[in-house]
Parts: C-alpha cells; structure tokens; sequence
C-alpha cells in the first residue's frame, strides 16, 4: 500500500506499507541520496512476515518532494522526517532500523523520541557521540581518530555527476556499489542493475540530488541522550565496509547504553543478495526480543 504523508508545509513523502496491518510496525530509514526502494524487496518480503513494514523515500529521492533548492532543510530535519512518518501512518511506537545516514537518523530519534520506539537496528553508520572507542587492551582512542571513509569511495564520491543518458547513469551506480559493496563476498552487477533501474523507473528520471552533502550538519551529536539510552538497540558490524569501517559499529555499540553488537560475514555498505537472509534473521530476532505494542 502506498500512501503519502506530510512532513513538512509543502512537503510531502511517499511511503510504502507491506505485511500485516495488526502486525508490530518497523521503519526502515535508508541512507543520503536513496530511495526507500534501496531496501531490497527480498530483505522487506522477510521482515514483513513477522511486521507491517513501512519504508520511505526521503525529501530529494524517489516519489517525494525534491524541494531542497527552494526549502533548504538541515540533516536534523530528516531527523523529523521519522516522526512525521509514524505519525502520518498513525502509528505510535515502532521499531526502526536505520542504515547509513538513515542510522544516524535513528540514532537522533533514539535520544529525541525513545517514547516513540520499540527498538532500533542500525547498520553502516557512526556513533552521533564524541564518547572515545574502548580498544580490547582498554586504551581509549577519540572518536575522531578512527578510521575514515576508503580513498575508493572519496574518489567516486569527488567525480561530478555528469549527464550522459540512462545507460551511462547505471553504469556510474553500479561503480559506485562494487566500491561500496567491499571484496569479500561476489559481486553482481545485474542484480544491482536491476535495483537501481528499479529505483529510477519509480522515482521517473535518473537525476540525482546533491542535497544531503548540502544541507546543514550541525546539532547531530547526541552524546549524552546515547550514554543513557534504555530502547533495545542493535549494531550491525559489516566487516567489509569501506564508509565506516570496523571498528566504527563497535565504538557505536559502546557509546549508545545497552547496544548488542552482531556481525554479518562478508558485509559491506551495500545489500547484495548473499547478506539478506542472515540481516532479516538477525534483526527479526533483535524485534522477537523486544516487547511490542499495538501499531496506534
């Protein structure tokens, strides 16, 4: 079921519902510059048999409003964008699980709105926390001494985006993905293909928007909120992942209070088809252990 929510005054978002309606609500929140279709349609199928699945295409993706050159927003308004979907659904608690930017979101609904959420998933992402990594042996190290981003990836990330027809568009996304996908499991560029023709058959044009890169950073960190966090959270540990590599999703569990780490073999910062069975299984049984309530 498709349905459009208001998030803002002349903003409105497209979301799509799946699994049964009586059934405990979990929101999937993608990553900057991707379409809610970004989450496979194998990897929803499974989660929605246990959940009424909603995901969504953020403002400048997909079906939603392209409205950051004449509305500007900041990242923390995305932020919002969450609560505004839940509520536009008339849904009072959720769980969420957030990947990418779309984990950092979480993160802020986790410290802003905790009465809101059943429980969090978070995937791909840093600690919104200036709290320094642990290391095994106990020596601390800041937050802003791990690891960056993978020169491969700031590489594509600096290339403009230049215009030379759909077929010549898929072929940069399906660089951008073999990069982002990391060397340790095969990579298939067909099924991605296949995703991201998808995607731009939804969205209707392949025109990509710069406005997450944009938008206003600041008022992200929740330190404080994250140290003394009470919703059930998981962290998705991807050894593979070139954007917030290892031991990003360990220092993410430490600074957010009760975080369970789980790691998904072979795992980068793409969802080939090789990690959804064992991502679905080990979110379901993150949700399974939580206590749910009615979607309303």
């Amino acid at each position: 079921m498709h349905q459009f929510v208001e998030a803002a005054p002349g903003v409105r978002l497209w979301t799509e519902q799946r699994g049964p309606a009586d059934a405990p609500p979990l929101l999937l929140i993608m990553g900057a510059q991707a379409s809610g279709l970004g989450w496979p349609d194998p990897l929803v199928d499974m989660l929605a048999a246990r959940h009424r699945v909603i995901r969504y295409d953020h403002r400048d993706t997909g079906r939603s409003a392209w409205s950051f050159d004449e509305r500007p927003y900041r990242i923390a308004d995305l932020a919002h964008d969450v609560i505004a979907v839940l509520d536009g659904l008339g849904i009072h608690r959720a769980h969420i699980v957030g990947m990418s930017l779309g984990g950092m979101l979480a993160q802020m609904t986790l410290a802003d709105h905790p009465d809101r959420l059943i429980s969090a998933s978070l995937i791909g992402t840093s600690a919104l926390s200036t709290t320094p990594y642990t290391l095994p042996d106990g020596v601390e190290l800041p937050a802003d001494e791990l690891p960056g981003i993978s020169p491969e990836v700031l590489e594509l990330w600096s290339r403009p985006v230049e215009d030379h027809g759909l077929e010549a568009e898929l072929d940069r996304r399906i660089a951008h993905w073999r990069v982002l996908a990391g060397d340790q499991l095969p990579f298939d560029a067909d099924y991605f293909r296949a995703l991201e023709r998808r995607i731009i058959e939804h969205t209707g044009h392949y025109r990509t928007s710069d406005a997450p890169a944009r938008a206003d950073h600041s008022g992200m960190l929740r330190t404080d909120r994250l140290a003394k966090n009470e919703v059930p959270t998981l962290v998705v540990s991807a050894p593979a992942e070139p954007v917030f590599p290892p031991p990003h999703p360990h220092h993410v569990a430490q600074a957010i209070n009760g975080a369970r780490l789980v790691e998904i073999p072979g795992m980068g910062h793409a969802l080939p088809p090789a990690v959804l069975a064992p991502l679905a299984d080990a979110i379901l049984t993150h949700t399974g252990m939580c206590q749910t309530t009615p979607a309303a």
